[in-house]
């Protein structure tokens, strides 16, 4: 099985990225959308970011427009929403697919985790985020009704921290 290290994507600007440039950090990966009733997380997310990059948190952003087609935009659209609205300065992927037949690599690996009722498998909505170790295990799964200032997500964060 493919570890989530050895995953090449690309960022929102079309440029390759391994996954493997964040070993040895906690990652929160999260497929976000520009117009879902949840999009506001964006705030929150960007205040963990904040708060937490220095201590080895990089929160990993997957626009995915699979959910009533919130995420519309291109590219450009997305970065100029994602800067202008939010200030958002963590990592913008290309946009992707998180279910189905063209489902993204890293998701084949993320949607395996069961979230805290012990469900695993698609994922049901915008802003569902994975935490991931250092060491590159999916090490816990929070649905989209989870907000990033949840003590819950905020506790597990914390502890997947390596500095």
């Amino acid at each position: 099985m493919t570890a989530i290290y050895d995953i090449e994507t690309k960022l929102l600007e079309g440029d390759p990225i391994a996954l493997s440039e964040y070993k040895g950090k906690a990652l929160l990966v999260v497929n976000v959308a520009s117009r879902c009733g949840f999009t506001p997380q964006y705030e929150g997310l960007q205040a963990l970011y904040e708060k937490y990059q220095d201590r080895g948190l990089e929160i990993l952003g997957f626009p995915c427009n699979q959910f009533l087609a919130q995420e519309p935009g291109t590219e450009e659209e997305i970065r100029q929403f994602c800067s202008s609205v939010y200030s958002v300065t963590f990592p913008i992927f290309r946009k992707i697919d998180v279910n189905g037949e063209d489902r993204a690599p890293l998701y084949e690996i993320l949607t395996q985790k069961e979230d805290a009722e012990g469900k695993a498998g698609d994922v049901y909505w915008n802003f569902e985020k994975f935490l991931v170790s250092p060491e590159g295990d999916v090490v816990g799964r929070f649905r989209t009704g989870v907000t990033p200032e949840d003590p819950a997500l905020v506790d597990a964060i914390e502890e997947q921290l390596p500095n």
